[in-house]
């Protein structure tokens, strides 16, 4: 197995999503073949973000929240404080990776993570992202750029559900989401995010 070198993780805590998706986009382009992988983990502020090929109709009733056009791929999905965000800014060429290995490794770590607490989840083939009976819990996207991803998951963790309602979640009518307050709240959001980081490296080939 190949082990890629140790990845540099920023902890940016609560953040505006436009400066956050610029400085992204700004990473990705400047890199250079030797720069280090890195995870940015932070929550944003609330925002609807909308993929690459988003259609606006999935937008029912945005209220007073901002909607963003990104370049990541799926539909409109919604961010808010108490919702984990990790960004996945890798070389994948560099690391031989494709596109369905980062995305089934970012499913089997929150899988794993919500193991860990006694809540079983499920990834399903068609509908990127996790499920705890039937309810989304956690949303992928990415953008792969010249080899090299950005943006990444977002895990639903103590957090105002109901913006949710605004939109139909990553263009799915009906679709329920739960997060993990409503399932076990024994662990700390540290707690999670230290787990969550390790099951990313340790599914990432990422020395640990």
């Amino acid at each position: 197995m190949v082990v890629f070198s140790p990845i540099q993780v920023r902890e940016l805590g609560l953040c505006d999503y436009s400066p956050v998706y610029e400085k992204m986009c700004e990473f990705s382009q400047a890199r250079q073949p030797d720069t280090t992988d890195e995870f940015w983990v932070l929550e944003h502020k609330p925002v609807y973000t909308l993929g690459l090929n988003g259609k606006k109709e999935h937008i029912l009733n945005a209220g007073d929240i901002p909607v963003v056009q990104v370049d990541r791929g799926g539909q409109v999905t919604y961010h808010g404080p108490g919702q984990l965000i990790v960004y996945l800014l890798i070389d994948i060429k560099r690391n031989a990776l494709g596109v369905r290995a980062i995305v089934t490794a970012m499913e089997n770590a929150i899988i794993a993570l919500l193991a860990n607490m006694n809540i079983q989840a499920e990834a399903k083939r068609d509908a990127p992202g996790v499920y705890v009976k039937e309810k989304k819990i956690a949303a992928l996207g990415l953008r792969i750029k010249n080899g090299k991803s950005y943006h990444g998951l977002s895990l639903n963790v103590d957090m105002d559900l109901e913006p949710f309602k605004g939109i139909n979640p990553c263009g799915y009518e009906g679709l329920d989401v739960t997060q993990i307050k409503d399932l076990n709240m024994q662990y700390s959001k540290e707690i999670i995010t230290t787990n969550l980081l390790k099951h990313l490296k340790q599914n990432l080939n990422y020395e640990y």
